[in-house]
Parts: C-alpha cells; structure tokens; sequence
C-alpha cells in the first residue's frame, strides 16, 4: 500500500516538474525575443514594440483575478488551466502570420487574456496539492526557473539557424505539450460550495491581505520591469548582446536552488521573515545598479535573483494561500499575481520608460530601489501586524 503511495506521489511530483518546465521553456523562448523580432523582421518602430510588449500587463490587472474566480466558480481549475493553455499555444502560433501594427496589438492582447491564467491557476494547484502531500513547492517550481534557463539559450540557437519565426513555433507546441500534462495535474478532493460574491468581499476586507498586495505591488513590480530594462543597463555599461544573454541566463537559473531549500527556510525562519530577507535583498540589488559598479560586478550579483526572487515566489504564493478563505484561494492568487505581474510591473515599466527618457537607466534603478524599500518597510509592518494578533490569540486563549 505504502510503495503505491510513494509511486503515485513520485508520479504526480514528475508531472509537475515537467509541466512547470515546459511552460516556462516556452515564455523564456518568445518573450525575449519577441521585441527583436518585432523590431528587426516586422520592422516596427521603437515606440510601436513598446506599446505591443506592454499590453500584456495592462491585461493581466483584469484578467488574472477573473481567471482565478472562474477557477474558483467552476471548482474545475485544471480543466481551465488545460483550455487556457491550448488558447495560449494557438495565439501565439498565430502571431508568426501578422505584419500589421493594429493586428499585432489585437493578437497580443489575446495571448494576454489566456496566458494570464497559467501562472496562478497552476500555483494554486500546485500549492494545494504540496500542503496535502506534505511536498515542497519550491523543489517542482524550481523547475520553472531551469525551464527558462535552458530556453534562453536553445530557442536562441534554434532562432539564429532557422530565424526568428521559429519562437512562435516552438511556443506553440510547447504549450500545447504542457496542455497534457495539466490534464494529468491532481484535481480537487473535494466539491467546495462557493458564494463568489460575499467570499471575494470578505477577502479584499482582510486589511493583511491587502496590505500584502501593496507590497507586492511595490517588490515585485520592480523584479518584472528589470526584464525590460537589465538589457539597456548592461550594454549601457559597455557590455555585449552575448553578456545580456549570459546574465538572463545566470540571474533565472540562480532561481532554481534556492526555491528547492525555499520550503525549509520558511519552516526555520517563517514566512515574513524570508519575505522581508528577500525583499531586502532585491532593494540591495537596485541600489547597488544605481551607483554604477563595473560590469564584472554587475554580472557577479545576478546571483542575488536567485536570493530575491526565489524566496520570495514561494513564500509569498504560501503566505496569500494561508490568509484566504479556502474556497477562493484560486482568486486569491490571481489578485496577487495581478498586482505583481500586472499592476505593478506596467507602472513600473511606463514611469521607468518616461525616467529613461530624461535621464538614465540607472536612475530607474534608483527609482526602484524607492519603490522596493517601502515594499520593505510594508512588509516589516505586517510582520508587526501579525506579532500583534498572534499575541492578542495567545491572551484570550
């Protein structure tokens, strides 16, 4: 009975490994290079790829949290994660076909409106199956980081023998390959009964819940927009197109060890805690960029992502899940992500773009490094709040 167990535990673990793996294999092979191959085979201007590559998060401010409630609504998350999935790979097959500027922000919004659901549906299953099983999330999330890794440099390989149209295809097939491992992803034990409306109010009521969307909003916005702005900093420094590649790749493969001990720290040290570390870390990392340091040094501390970035995904997805009400954890986590991905990395991008525009990419960075210390000071207010409450449970127990 016992070997069984440990054989379908063992089963579901390699599934989702390879579904996280494969996801990400696909995001970390078109989005990089998606700006290129608008730019250099479309032929569009700076101004036009700018407005295209910044709808994706604009939409996802309004399509995470409908994505989550339908989740939550239907109690069918894998069956919308496998649908958004299968909707994401034709978008994107359909964006190697368009070469009109008005077209191409159509289709962009539409890969937004699906693809805005993956993440957070398949973290909350994700979680909800670890917290079950006793697993690690960190150690299956980890594999999403490899993922991206690994594609930065295979599907760029792929696109200088082939040329950039080969992104789209390889996207397309990949996640329609992840689409089969999603239906194969654990499905709810049980039938919860859902009040959306009241459930949904009682959430954006809790003022910890909240007060931790703004902190993510003002921690992680600055993480998402770095993607846009890492490139410019480095070759702003005298660096090379290789150097970008080689620094994406050091900074998203730095992720992976530190989500797997993700879950024991947590244990040792709690959740606000590895919060506010990996919070602190990030506000270091911009500083240190605003000042300039030599290239040897800025490639050297695209480790810190890894500190940064991968504490910070698990314990705040495990911290979101622990505040909500069961019923709507699914819509929880959407909100979150959307104040992240969404909210905060489209506000962080558009005023570093007005920034760059009159002074320099480093004083983004600076801008940054405001945004991230109060996200720090936030979250050391939260940690206080929950000090308080668990005091004030102690006393009346």
């Amino acid at each position: 009975m016992q070997l069984a167990l440990n054989k379908e535990k063992g089963y579901t673990k390699a599934v989702f490994v390879l579904f996280y793996f494969l996801v990400f294999f696909g995001i970390g092979g078109l989005f990089p290079l998606l700006s290129v191959y608008l730019s250099d085979v479309v032929g569009l201007s700076g101004a036009e790829v700018g407005t295209i590559m910044s709808i994706s998060p604009v939409v996802m401010i309004f399509i995470q949290p409908l994505w989550g409630m339908i989740a939550d609504y239907t109690q069918k998350p894998r069956l919308v994660l496998t649908l958004t999935l299968m909707g994401t790979g034709m978008v994107g097959y359909f964006f190697s076909f368009i070469e009109q500027y008005a077209a191409f922000l159509v289709i962009a919004a539409l890969l937004a409106f699906f693809q805005s659901s993956i993440i957070p549906i398949s973290d909350s299953i994700a979680l909800n199956y670890v917290q079950k099983a006793n697993g690690n999330y960190g150690a299956i999330r980890l594999w999403g980081a490899i993922g991206f890794a690994v594609s930065v440099l295979v599907v760029g390989r792929l696109a200088e023998t082939f040329g950039l149209k080969i992104i789209f295809y390889v996207f397309a097939v990949v996640l329609f390959l992840a689409a089969l491992f999603a239906w194969q992803l654990p499905k709810e034990s049980q039938t919860l009964k859902v009040n959306l409306r009241e459930d949904v109010s009682r959430l954006v009521k809790m003022p910890k819940f909240m007060l931790f969307l703004l902190a993510t909003f003002l921690i992680f916005g600055p993480i998402y927009a770095n993607n846009f702005y890492f490139s410019l900093y480095i070759t702003g420094l005298g660096g090379t197109l290789t150097g970008v590649g080689l620094a994406f790749l050091f900074a998203a493969g730095s992720e992976a060890p530190f989500m797997k001990f993700a879950s024991s720290w947590i244990q040792k040290l709690g959740i606000l805690h590895i919060l506010l570390l990996s919070s602190f870390i990030a506000l270091v990392r911009w500083t240190l960029y605003f000042f300039e340091p030599s290239l040897t040094i800025v490639y050297a501390t695209t480790i810190l992502q890894g500190f940064s970035t991968g504490l910070f995904i698990p314990a705040a997805l495990q911290y979101v899940r622990d505040l909500a009400p069961t019923n709507v954890r699914a819509t929880a986590v959407s909100l979150y992500a959307a104040m992240g991905n969404g909210l905060g990395s489209w506000f962080c991008t558009f005023l570093g773009g007005l920034m760059l525009e009159k002074y320099t990419v480093s004083t983004v960075y600076g801008f940054f490094s405001v945004l991230t210390l109060v996200g720090c000071a936030l979250t050391f207010f939260i940690k206080n709040l929950e000090k308080g409450d668990l005091a004030e449970s102690n006393m009346s127990g």
